[in-house]
């Protein structure tokens, strides 16, 4: 008896995933719940475990093939007797054709003159899809949430072809060609391309600048580093001011942890705050939830257990949904200046950069100290310029007399 490998739930809004890599060959024999293929989706890897002891054989779905929700993987087959190899890669295209048959099957959707409720639209921005693709229930034809929900279910994507078409790419000289090298772009790669050029398109993004004497903070941190890492297990690093700082600056200026729904804006009552991390395979943005109702140990812990599962491709679709503000720290790779973009739907974004000692005016002296700058982009759709100002210069002060964090000032 045959046991079939299939593409599991990947989490929301998410329907469909590229095959990454495949850990065992036809006629492997193989344990329950042993790893068997990687899927790359748009936000994270996913490893896909035997669902049964057996002898893989067939893998229906090939490396670099995109494989929708419940799609044909592979079979095992119970004990060794089932080990008769079955030619992998002639069966992946027959099995991505019928994959991607409901969605070009799909009717095109009654173009309706409402436009779509506040939550559809922006799940019809979160899953890629245009109104004219969701046959909308409401009246006169509005699309409601429930509408774009069925659409991604029953594989409804966005066309192949992007509204405005990239120029083709001129050839390569004859002598260049054959020192060039072309690799498909991952999954997650044009997802980071993807969002990153719709937040420039969508938000008006703004950025202000500013900088810290990191003299207090560095003080702080090679006093108590070796009492702190014994207590707490985890080293005391600046991410944990920096957070901290941030969450403070939040409380006052709400604005820069709102985002925009619609001709809605939705406060936040919380703070879970995004750290980017970069990967071998690109930048992934883990959540520190309640990062406003954590002490700076906490912090720390939080951050170095994401750090770890993000370099490890173990994060979870949890650990990265539902940030309301993102802090970008460049400066662990050199970076003296930068101008972060908006992590979409939210408003504001932080940019840490490199500790650089400066010459810098003190009480009418010029003196030496660690200087970093920071840079806030934000939406100044919701966000005003004196709150945007006012935002960054609290986190200056808080870094600059690091005693307000530990009171709670």
């Amino acid at each position: 008896m045959a046991t079939e490998i299939r593409v599991p739930t990947l989490g929301e809004s998410v329907s469909e995933a590229t095959v990454g890599t495949w850990f065992k060959k036809v006629g492997d024999t193989v344990k329950a719940d042993e790893p068997l293929v990687e899927l790359e989706t748009d936000k994270v890897t996913v490893e896909v475990p035997a669902p049964a002891s057996g002898v893989l054989t067939e893998i229906v779905a090939a490396n670099g093939e995109t494989v929708g929700l419940g799609a044909l993987l592979g079979q095992i087959a119970e004990g060794a007797a089932g080990a008769a190899p079955a030619a992998s890669a002639p069966a992946a295209a027959p099995a991505a054709a019928s994959s991607a048959a409901p969605a070009a099957a799909a009717p095109a959707a009654s173009v309706s003159s409402m436009p779509a409720a506040p939550a559809a639209a922006k799940m019809l921005a979160e899953s890629n899809l245009s109104a004219d693709q969701v046959e909308g229930s409401g009246k006169r034809g509005q699309i409601l949430k429930g509408d774009v929900i069925a659409a991604v279910a029953k594989g409804v994507s966005a066309p192949a072809a992007a509204s405005t078409p990239a120029a083709p790419r001129a050839p390569s000289a004859a002598e260049d060609a054959g020192r060039e090298e072309r690799v498909k772009m991952t999954r997650l790669r044009q997802t980071i391309a993807r969002r990153l050029k719709d937040a420039q398109n969508t938000a008006a993004m703004l950025t202000t600048y500013n900088e810290v004497d990191m003299k207090a903070v560095m003080d702080l941190r090679n006093r108590y580093k070796d009492i702190f890492e014994k207590k707490h297990g985890v080293k005391l690093g600046f991410m944990g001011f920096f957070t901290k700082a941030v969450t403070h600056a939040l409380k006052e200026l709400p604005a820069v942890n709102a985002e925009i729904d619609g001709t809605d804006i939705i406060y936040k009552n919380y703070a879970h705050i995004g750290v980017a991390v970069g990967t071998d395979k690109g930048l992934v943005v883990p959540i520190v939830r309640d990062a406003d109702q954590m002490s700076i140990a906490e912090i720390e812990k939080e951050i170095g257990r994401l750090g770890k599962a993000a370099r490890d491709g173990a994060l979870s679709m949890a650990d990265m949904q539902g940030g309301t503000f993102t802090i970008s720290n460049g400066g662990v790779y050199g970076s003296l200046m930068s101008s972060p973009i908006l992590n979409a739907p939210q408003s504001g974004i932080l940019g840490m950069h490199k500790i650089q000692e400066r010459p810098v005016a003190i009480g009418g002296q010029v003196v030496i100290r660690p200087m970093m700058y920071l840079a806030l982009s934000y939406d100044h759709r919701i966000v005003d310029g004196k709150e945007a100002v006012t935002f960054l210069v609290r986190v200056k002060e808080s870094l600059e007399d690091p005693e307000r964090l530990v009171l709670d000032l």
